[in-house]
């Protein structure tokens, strides 16, 4: 197990004024912070009760600090645990699922108070990862079990298909239950449900598809039987979305009705597996869509393949593709909206766009319900798809209560 030092001393020089300062009459407090330890160690090295008036703050650099595990700072679990009060989490689905509370901060809202997307993405990484945490099987990887660490491998996911009901809004407790099962041979299945805590309303679902890659060679692997039987038994057969035979995406070209072009990752893009979190994807993929389009409208469902990851040094481009939704006529109206309330699949009410004059075909054409996504890496003789997507929306519903 590799150690790392991370001890440093505070030194606060105290005198009257510059004048005054003597060698022999500093007052210096020393505050030595070690991640080991709750408290402070704070030393007074000297005093002089008359250099009180004034403070100045310098480095005191110890060249002999101590040096201890990482491990010991994070405390991973090395057993199963079934309570975590840190992380407000617990185990359910007999002991192999997890289900973690959180209150929906500030900073995870948008400017009409409801949680963004990329908000919804990340406690959904955060969840899976505190889910692993307690099963007693994390390495000190990104959701990496011992067995994957000694043969170097490392999760990333291929495929994820997010649907949203309705967005949490700011200082609302939900809940967000998470549990794995597999796909196929050498796949692993991750779903998810957040709901809110009061109600039992379900905000949102999620399911995504994830495989193994060396992280040394960066080639996709199978999974050694060494892995498989730390986390087959953690498998379960339940599903948050239920399987159908994934639409196509096609693929985008140049020709694209938005493109946004020149996008480059910043250091704060970057994982612990040192590529673009997949979360950072969707933002870009997100900023290519009209304003106008998105000040009026939610997304409601997300589609993600993704073919290849992005390093820091790449220069990425964003393709979108507007397309008319087709989903109301295919599947029959009766399937895309609630009978009692007659809401349609754009949130509009279908009655209220016929009263006032538009009849059927004014429900039905408010559109674009849809755009077709592309993320690629601009390259010299050819460009590398990272990821290509589609998302289908809804307008915006103003549920929360908050007055302008």
């Amino acid at each position: 197990m590799g150690t790392i030092s991370h001890q440093f001393s505070l030194c606060i020089l105290c005198s009257v004024d510059k004048n005054a300062r003597k060698p022999n009459k500093q007052k210096l407090h020393c505050v030595k912070i070690n991640g080991t330890k709750r408290s402070n160690n704070v030393q007074l090295l000297s005093q002089d009760n008359n250099n009180n008036h004034g403070i100045a703050i310098s480095p005191c650099v110890n060249e002999n600090v101590s040096v201890f595990e990482q491990q010991n700072r994070q405390n991973i679990p090395t057993k199963k645990q079934l309570i975590d009060p840190y992380r407000q989490g617990m185990v359910i689905e007999e002991g192999v699922g997890y289900r973690q509370t959180v209150v929906v901060r500030s900073y995870e809202v948008g400017p009409d108070k409801t949680t963004t997307i990329e908000s919804i993405l990340n406690l959904l990484q955060e969840t899976a990862l505190n889910h692993v945490w307690m099963s007693g099987l994390l390495s000190d990887g990104f959701g990496a079990t011992h067995g994957m660490m000694k043969n170097n491998l490392i999760w990333v996911v291929s495929r994820m298909q997010v649907q949203v009901d309705h967005y949490p809004i700011w200082g609302e407790v939900i809940e967000i239950d998470t549990w794995v099962g597999a796909s196929g041979k050498n796949g692993m299945r991750r779903d998810w449900q957040l709901r809110s805590q009061a109600t039992g309303l379900v905000f949102a679902r999620a399911t995504s598809t994830w495989v193994m890659m060396n992280e040394k060679t960066r080639r996709l692997s199978k999974i050694p039987d060494e892995v498989r039987a730390e986390i087959a038994p953690w498998f379960i057969e339940k599903q948050a979305i239920k399987d159908e035979i994934p639409e196509k995406i096609h693929k985008l070209d140049s020709n694209a009705t938005y493109v946004h072009s020149d996008l480059k990752p910043k250091r704060s893009d970057l994982d612990m597996n040192h590529h673009v979190n997949n979360v950072k994807y969707v933002g870009w993929m997100l900023e290519t869509i009209p304003d106008e389009f998105m000040e009026k409208h939610q997304l409601s469902d997300m589609i993600l393949e993704y073919r290849r990851e992005c390093g820091s040094s790449d220069v990425v481009q964003s393709l979108c593709e507007p397309q008319q939704y087709e989903g109301l006529l295919k599947n029959g109206i009766d399937q895309q909206y609630n009978k009692h309330n007659h809401i349609g699949l754009n949130g509009n009410s279908f009655s209220s766009e016929i009263l006032e004059g538009k009849g059927l075909l004014g429900c039905l054409n408010i559109g674009p319900f849809s755009f077709t996504h592309l993320l690629h890496i601009k390259g010299e003789i050819k460009n590398e798809e990272i990821v290509r997507g589609k998302t289908l929306w809804k307008k915006k519903i103003n549920s929360a209560p908050f007055h302008s």
